[in-house]
């Protein structure tokens, strides 16, 4: 299989007990979460509403995967300073959820260094910050906010920030595997060394192998090309972008919605994804291509044989703004990260004169970690429309309600 075209795989239903083939309408909420916290500040939290009671919720799993988060050859020394330490305030006891809001804090362990200049007490800042840097969030947010100071901007602003996403990934996550969806992502360009077209996908069954590749890339061949892009962007005192995947499997058909233009499912993925820092493209299946090619080459035909199936899976598991029961297949597309290590041109707010951006601490590659947020961000669209789909305040009605669903279409 492509990282485009993946195998025309049969819509058979997951092997399910249930009580009843009726599927009813549910009427549980949405999911939706808050973060907050500044890059420097005294934590992150991570507030996430509307989990069903009963979900397994457990410190050392979100420790996982804060710890995948920091994966990747190219990232600065930050990576070796953070620890996120966490500590879950409300909404589970015993390792389930209880069907309140769940809340995470995960502690900033620089904050003793940072308690003066980031102090919520009365006082002003020590240092301003007045030389914005291109490509961030600096000065159209000092512009917005009325501060001098690219301080009170760029801490929010921060992919730091992405760190408290990747808490509602995991919970995200532990509502899909509770219906058989599994998400992950691979790296599939790093500046310009891509996989080929035509490269073997991975599955769920990868993921091990993928994360303990220095650049999270499934094609090992391509790994030490990788590895020396970055090594020459280094030595250059630059940065460089990329492009990572994520896959869904096992999604079931009929996700999402043709008839509300604020619920199509692709429409909330790209949306979702392209609110992660840096992310300035995202394309589903094989979108780009398709807008080269032919009508005849560039949709996946159908066929029935014990089930519907797909020859192709060009559209990324997504026809109409719904899951198609293919793999669902998104592409990120990140920019270089915009602090250099040889500081860019521009203009003191102050003075209005000609300056150079100050630099903070910055990584030379960031790819292989925004996959990992790509994936977080992707699992909670999909374990939203899940809720909204089969919904059920405990995980039980959940499941029972994804199964019966399974059951009927199975037979359409």
């Amino acid at each position: 299989m492509s990282r485009h075209e993946t195998e025309g795989v049969l819509c058979d239903p997951l092997t399910l007990q249930v009580p009843s083939t009726k599927y009813q309408v549910p009427s549980s909420p949405m999911l939706r979460f808050i973060t907050s916290g500044e890059s420097h500040g005294p934590g992150l939290v991570a507030t996430v509403e509307g989990l069903p009671s009963g979900l397994e919720v457990t410190a050392e799993g979100i420790a996982d995967e804060l710890a995948r988060r920091r994966l990747g050859y190219g990232r600065g020394p930050r990576m070796r300073l953070e620890k996120d330490e966490l500590e879950i305030l409300a909404g589970v006891r015993f390792g389930v959820t209880l069907g309140g809001p769940v809340t995470v804090l995960i502690r900033n362990t620089e904050w003793p260094r940072w308690q003066e200049e980031m102090s919520p007490e009365p006082g002003t800042a020590t240092k301003t910050e007045t030389k914005p840097r291109p490509g961030h969030a600096d000065l159209v947010g000092m512009m917005k906010y009325d501060t001098y100071d690219a301080r009170d901007i760029l801490e929010r602003a921060s992919a730091r920030e992405t760190a408290a996403r990747t808490v509602v990934g995991y919970l995200a996550k532990q509502v899909l595997h509770t219906i058989g969806i599994d998400v992950l992502s691979h790296v599939t360009a790093i500046g310009p060394v891509s996989i080929l077209d035509d490269a073997v996908l991975p599955t769920p069954a990868d993921l091990g192998s993928i994360d303990e590749s220095q650049v999270r890339v499934f094609d090992s061949q391509t790994e030490p090309e990788m590895v020396s892009a970055i090594e020459q962007a280094k030595a250059d005192r630059n940065t460089l972008g990329g492009i990572v995947q994520v896959l869904a499997y096992g999604v079931p058909p009929g996700l999402g919605s043709h008839v509300h233009w604020d619920r199509k499912l692709d429409g909330l993925l790209a949306g979702a994804v392209m609110s992660i820092q840096a992310i300035k493209a995202v394309e589903i299946g094989s979108g780009i291509h398709q807008s080269r090619s032919l009508g005849s080459d560039a949709h996946d035909e159908i066929f029935y044989d014990t089930g519907y199936g797909r020859g192709s899976n060009r559209a990324g598991g997504l026809e109409g703004g719904m899951t198609t029961g293919g793999v669902v297949s998104v592409s990120a597309y990140m920019k270089p990260i915009a602090t250099l290590m040889r500081a860019l041109d521009t203009v003191d707010v102050t003075t209005k004169e000609p300056a150079k951006a100050f630099r903070e601490r910055s990584d030379v590659c960031a790819v292989p970690a925004a996959g990992v947020v790509a994936e977080q961000m992707v699992a909670y669209v999909l374990a939203n429309e899940v809720l909204r789909s089969f919904g059920g305040d405990t995980v039980t009605d959940l499941v029972a309600n994804a199964a019966a669903y399974r059951t009927r279409i199975a037979s359409f």
